[in-house]
């Protein structure tokens, strides 16, 4: 399985690559105000409105550093009702995969309540890489407000 490795300060994370659509560079985008911290804003992304969650933001509390790599993450979001529709991850030093066999994933035998995206985990001579649960990262009244049922991915 491949999977695009990304970081929220010096924590490694993962996310399977057959969600990922398009890796784009960091743009300006409209903020929404009133909307959790986390969600850095919206842009035109081919001709579609598009929310972009700030994953440094979510998972530690701290924005997203403005890095040459740092980059917005354009992904199928599988969510209410099993509809597919694009969301953006805006994410630090993306700039590598891995190459990770199924056995080498690992449960970490934890679970975070407010946290249930975070998923298994992958051990490499480095460390760990913590696994983001795409399914799991948004609530069902965040899906509502954030994700238009009419959107289609392409």
């Amino acid at each position: 399985m491949l999977f695009l490795i990304f970081y929220a300060g010096d924590d490694r994370y993962a996310i399977e690559s057959s969600r990922v659509v398009e890796i784009v560079p960091r743009v300006i985008l409209r903020k929404l105000h009133h909307a959790p911290d986390y969600v850095a804003g919206v842009f035109n992304y081919r001709g579609t409105i598009v929310p972009v969650i700030d994953l440094c933001h979510l998972i530690q509390n701290t924005p997203s550093r403005p890095y040459l790599s740092t980059r917005i993450v354009m992904v199928n979001y599988r969510g209410k009702n099993n509809i597919d529709r694009l969301l953006g991850l805006m994410a630090e030093r993306v700039t590598e995969t891995l190459n990770q066999l199924d056995t080498k994933v690992t449960s970490s035998g934890m679970k975070v309540d407010t946290s249930p995206y975070l998923g298994d985990m992958i051990l490499d001579r480095s460390g760990t890489i913590q696994c983001i649960r795409l399914d799991y990262l948004l609530s069902e009244t965040e899906q509502i407000n954030l994700l238009p049922m009419e959107q289609k991915t392409t």
